[in-house]
């Protein structure tokens, strides 16, 4: 072989080529941190071959069933979520047992916020990300493609 050296173009995609689609995702017994970790892949872009760090390629996901999410182990139990109301001694904690009964969209949509990096770009790509508790969606006019992971 040469010694001349064969030149690659790495392919860096621009915001206004990429062709998003739209994936719906069944949350019913799925582990919670590793399906997070999934929705995290799909809305960042990282499972298409032209991703790029600096774009906003990623394709919009639709989860279904987020009351039949699962976790492991003595989560069920012991698994807490907090928020500060902004009073004095306004730190409040909900167990994951309550969280799941009132508000089970905000268990996932915690947990996929937490694994996005914390720039503008994926504030921007996590408003992609529609949870709804039931099968009903009413995302319909966006053609959804149903995927499975």
């Amino acid at each position: 072989m040469s010694h001349k050296q064969r030149s690659h173009k790495t392919l860096m995609v621009k915001e206004e080529e990429v062709k998003r689609n739209w994936f719906i995702l069944d949350a019913a017994g799925k582990t919670l941190g590793r399906f997070a970790a999934e929705v995290t892949k799909v809305l960042r872009g990282k499972h298409k071959p032209t991703f790029t760090s600096y774009a906003d390629g990623g394709d919009g996901v639709i989860i279904i069933n987020a009351e039949k999410i699962h976790v492991t182990g003595n989560k069920e139990a012991q698994k807490k979520y907090f928020y500060y109301t902004g009073s004095i001694s306004g730190l409040r904690e909900v167990p994951y047992r309550v969280m799941k009964a009132r508000k089970p969209e905000y268990i996932i949509e915690h947990a996929v916020k937490g694994m996005m990096p914390k720039t503008r770009l994926s504030n921007a790509q996590l408003k992609r990300l529609r949870i709804y508790a039931g099968v009903e969606h009413d995302m319909a006019a966006q053609k959804p493609i149903l995927a499975n992971i």
